[in-house]
């Protein structure tokens, strides 16, 4: 019998000693949650633990509860639990009289299996709840910074990603690259969005399309930056496909740009590959907020620029060759510039010939809604002309207008030239 006891004494030390390696909490931490548990115990058995004492053996494996009770003569103990009639007690001690304390070593497996089985569930459930608070304190603290792990199930919306000590962490489809394909197994690189903790249940939300990812594999590759002589100003990001990056250098000697870039493309080439082949332009940042815009909105060359900085407003102006050059593939350049230097710009195309009787779209407000305007622009169409000298076909699939919509415009257009020259030619 006794064999039997040390055992179920040993189990559950082994329960306490696994969440000690396994789960990483810290000892004493554990040593309280179990001494805790015992006392939770106690007090649903008796009502109270004030008369036990609970002494952890961590070293040992194992622990030890003792008892305090009063002497009191024998046939009159009221309550077993804090009193001993005298002739038990002298069986401790000789010694022992009426109302002195005695303090006895209690076989926890004398309160019964019941009470082992409370124990081990009140044990688990506490350290489970350490568990939980261990782990959303940790990642809580690595907000914005780089995690790997491996991919353990694809769902529809997100993937399950293990880390390194077996914990769950989400990358939902929204914070993949569009580009991104896995499978299990993968190991998977992205920074921590946020930890979500509702009914302490702590949820790790990834990013890889966070522009704070791109800073951080920045900052990994180029040792300027990690020294603090560049710092990254600003970044703006359509993940996948293009991205720019704002940087500026704290020493004359150090080019910025070059630095982050690296000896033929070697320091932002692994960057790309992480990031599926995004575009990633390497700027200057400025102070000044014109030449900023201007390197913002390369490749394109700029003419002028005219600012309302009250407004945040601008408006760029551009020889005609350059004008598809600023706006970009799908409107991506122009876009990345106004989340660079949050302005917004409005792009111009300068005239060839400043004789020319052309008109600039926006002088036409008063017959063209102001979103259809916008949507040429955002084309490269400034003016009348440009519109009217376009396929009819090719501005209805660039627009994605509807046909009746193009021709009323064309007809708008056609008629302020009619207007001003009579031997104009119509459309049939």
């Amino acid at each position: 019998m006794a064999k039997a006891k040390t055992e179920d004494s040993v189990n559950l030390i082994d329960i306490f000693s696994d969440f000690t390696e396994e789960k990483r909490i810290d000892r004493a931490t554990l040593i309280n949650v179990l001494e805790e548990s015992i006392r939770s115990v106690i007090q649903k058995m008796y009502g109270s633990d004030e008369n036990y004492n609970v002494v952890i053996n961590p070293n040992k494996g194992d622990f030890e509860i003792w008892r305090s009770r009063v002497v009191v003569p024998d046939g009159e103990v009221e309550d077993e639990n804090l009193q001993i009639p005298l002739s038990e007690a002298k069986k401790i001690e000789d010694d022992y009289e009426e109302g002195e304390e005695v303090s006895d070593k209690v076989d926890f497996l004398q309160f019964g299996r019941r009470a082992v089985l409370t124990l081990r569930q009140t044990l688990a459930s506490k350290i489970l709840e350490l568990q939980k608070d261990a782990l959303y304190a940790k990642y809580s603290e690595m907000l914005g910074q780089i995690v790997t792990g491996e991919v353990y199930q694809i769902w529809k919306r997100e993937i399950l990603l293990v880390d390194e000590d077996g914990n769950d962490m989400l990358l939902p489809k929204s914070e993949q690259i569009p580009s991104d394909y896995y499978r299990k197994g993968d190991l998977v690189r992205a920074v921590v969005e946020r930890v979500d903790n509702q009914n302490n249940n702590p949820k790790i939300i990834l990013s890889r399309t966070s522009p704070t990812f791109l800073q951080r594999l920045f900052e990994l590759e180029v040792p300027e930056i990690q020294d603090g002589l560049i710092t990254i100003k600003k970044i703006a990001r359509i993940p996948g496909e293009r991205a720019k990056v704002a940087v500026e250098s704290y020493d004359d000697r150090i080019d910025a740009v070059g630095a982050c870039v690296g000896m033929k493309g070697s320091r932002i080439h692994g960057i790309v590959r992480e990031l599926r082949n995004e575009n990633i332009d390497v700027i200057n940042y400025s102070n000044n907020i014109t030449l900023f815009i201007s390197r913002a909105l390369a490749p394109a060359h700029i003419s002028s620029i005219r600012l309302e900085e009250d407004k945040k407003k601008a408006e760029v102006f551009l020889q005609p060759d350059q004008v598809s050059l600023a706006i970009g593939k799908g409107g991506s350049n122009i876009k990345l510039a106004i989340q660079l230097t949050g302005y917004d710009l409005d792009v111009f195309r300068e005239l060839d010939n400043p004789q020319d009787d052309d008109i600039y779209l926006d002088e036409f407000s008063d017959e063209i809604d102001g979103w259809i305007i916008d949507i040429l622009k955002d084309q490269g169409f400034s003016t009348a002309k440009q519109v009217l000298a376009a396929d009819r076909d090719d501005l209805i699939a660039r627009t994605d207008l509807e046909e009746e919509t193009i021709d009323e415009i064309l007809g708008v257009l056609k008629k302020e030239f009619e207007d001003e020259n009579p031997t104009t030619e119509t459309e049939a």
